[in-house]
């Protein structure tokens, strides 16, 4: 089983761009195309929050037309940036959302991999939380099949990652989400989205990871201050986590863009490597 992950998409009204500088439509519609012209494609697509950029109605029509393309399921959970009233009435006809209730959480159990998609939004902040609610939600969740390989994924990375400014909006609640996670096994990762880097933890038994951007990324600045955050136009990327039994979740970074490539690794015939295996006794090789 592959499954795709795009975060951080920031889908704005047609011919409007993020901060003035960055086209996410744009940018989005080239990694949809990057995951349709893979030779083999993944069985399910995570979109881990932040979809829209301001949560309107008409950034999540924007936003289901440009993920049309995709032949493939797509499951979204939601980000700060996004409001949960607006993404339920355009997605909700997908048929994976909850019809009520205060939360997006949801569970896709007919895959090879278990998937957990969770709600850390606290309306009007930027920061997340798994409050008592959640917490006992995703615990009940996780005791039903304690046996199958499962993957949970959110918007704000419960662990801090260095990105000091970040980490101040990061998810609330983390410690006591560790201790329940840490109880089950079976979860092969938690996969974040919210800090638009690639980032990897071992957390709570087993490893959490942060996605990049399909768009802008925010600055790599590891200083211990509260510098305020900065993005840049570093290549915009999505990552691919690859299951299997004998080895668990293995996960890749793709980007987006294209590269000259791919070429064969030719050596030149006068190669040091070739003379050196040349010069070796064959009794010695033996």
């Amino acid at each position: 089983m592959i499954i795709a992950q795009i975060t951080d998409l920031h889908v704005r009204p047609p011919g409007r761009l993020a901060y003035e500088r960055v086209d996410t439509n744009a940018m989005l519609r080239a990694a949809v195309a990057a995951l349709m012209k893979l030779e083999r494609r993944p069985d399910v697509v995570l979109a881990s929050g932040d979809l829209t950029d301001c949560g309107l109605l008409e950034e999540y029509e924007t936003l289901r037309e440009l993920l049309a393309p995709l032949s493939i399921p797509v499951y979204l959970v939601p980000g700060n940036h996004d409001r949960r009233e607006n993404m339920r009435a355009i997605f909700y006809a997908d048929g994976y959302l909850p019809a009520d209730g205060a939360f997006l959480h949801y569970v896709i159990d007919d895959q090879p991999v278990r998937l957990i998609g969770l709600d850390t939004v606290i309306p009007g902040e930027g920061y997340g939380l798994m409050c008592p609610q959640r917490l006992a939600w995703l615990e009940e969740q996780l005791a039903r099949e304690p046996g199958e390989p499962t993957v949970i994924f959110m918007h704000h990375p419960p662990f801090l990652t260095g990105l000091t400014d970040m980490d101040r909006i990061n998810c609330r609640g983390g410690d006591q989400m560790a201790d329940i996670v840490a109880r089950f096994p079976n979860v092969e990762r938690v996969l974040c989205g919210h800090h638009h880097r690639p980032i990897q933890t071992r957390w709570a038994g087993t490893l959490a990871s942060v996605a990049p951007s399909t768009a802008h990324q925010v600055v790599l600045d590891l200083q211990p201050d509260h510098s305020p955050t900065m993005f840049n136009l570093e290549p915009p990327a999505y990552q691919l986590h690859v299951w299997s039994p004998y080895t668990g979740l293995v996960s890749h970074t793709a980007y987006v863009n294209d590269f000259a490539g791919p070429y064969p690794f030719v050596l030149d015939p006068d190669y040091p490597g070739h003379q050196q295996a040349e010069a070796i006794p064959a009794e010695a090789a033996e």
